[in-house]
């Protein structure tokens, strides 16, 4: 059934998978039209059932495939396992530090003064320039599978499409609601709120071109789209899932999304 997607060139996969993503931030966005509030047990499960999507396709699209690839290239697995790894981490880390992913004594508090379009700004790159390394994710499961690599999944770069998608809805709605919330206009809100998703299809198209054109840097790569797909699921998608007190449904999505995506990707990879 799926013979039809090997055929197409990676990078198109990766493109239109990201635009999917980048469509739902918008999606999420779109609700600041909505006079009805949206369903926080709702979000809270979306969130972390993409939480567990994540953490699975962590680990089966993108680090057992770089062990693989290591070990096929002569190099000790757990180097580029563990140094690509880490450096995703980090790499997240270190943006954390600078730019916190979404602080409203930071960005919202006095948004009507004259600072708001610098504050409006700050909130925008931040959410922006997280989203960068889910885009890099898609592009490298999807660019794998030009390597024709036996480990490599095109039901597994698709999944991880899907759970960066699903996380990216309340991520749309938790920038476009608080705008909407302090006096922006609901157009306005909603353009801030999507346009965070649009440099997923630009880093996808980076990522897969990358690791079609240089093979050794493959195992690095993966391993490093997968520790910063953990540091994301860490250190915002499963606390995010649960500050509302939702802590059983949340905990009971993320093992449910786990094992949608394992299936997946052992089932039919």
């Amino acid at each position: 059934m799926t013979d039809w997607l090997l055929d197409m060139n990676p990078i198109l996969l990766a493109l239109l998978a990201t635009l999917f993503t980048w469509g739902c931030t918008a999606f999420g966005s779109s609700f600041v039209f909505s006079t009805k509030k949206a369903n926080p047990k709702l979000f809270d499960s979306m969130l972390a059932f993409a939480g567990g999507v994540m953490i699975a396709a962590s680990f089966w699209s993108l680090l057992a495939p770089g062990i693989a690839m290591a070990e096929e290239q002569g190099v000790p697995p757990y180097i580029p396992a563990t140094i690509g790894f880490l450096l995703g981490g980090i790499f997240l880390m270190m943006v954390d530090k600078f730019l916190p992913m979404i602080n409203e004594d930071l960005y919202f508090k006095e948004i009507k003064d004259r600072k708001a379009k610098h504050r409006t700004a700050m909130l925008v790159f931040s959410i922006t320039l997280h989203n960068i390394p889910e885009g890099l994710a898609i592009g490298v499961a999807f660019g794998v599978l030009a390597a024709d690599f036996p480990t490599s999944s095109l039901s597994g770069a698709i999944a991880l499409a899907i759970g960066i998608g699903i996380q990216n809805i309340p991520e749309g709605t938790a920038v476009s609601i608080p705008l909407r919330r302090e006096g922006m206009s609901k157009r306005k809100s909603f353009f801030y709120g999507q346009i965070s998703g649009m440099v997923e299809p630009i880093s996808a198209v980076i990522g897969a071109v990358a690791v079609i054109f240089i093979e050794p840097l493959l195992p690095y790569a993966l391993s490093f789209a997968a520790g910063a797909m953990i540091f994301v699921v860490a250190k915002e998608v499963i606390p995010g899932s649960q500050e509302r007190g939702h802590v059983q449904l949340a905990t009971m999505s993320l093992m449910i999304g786990f094992v949608v995506m394992m299936i997946l990707d052992v089932a039919l990879g």
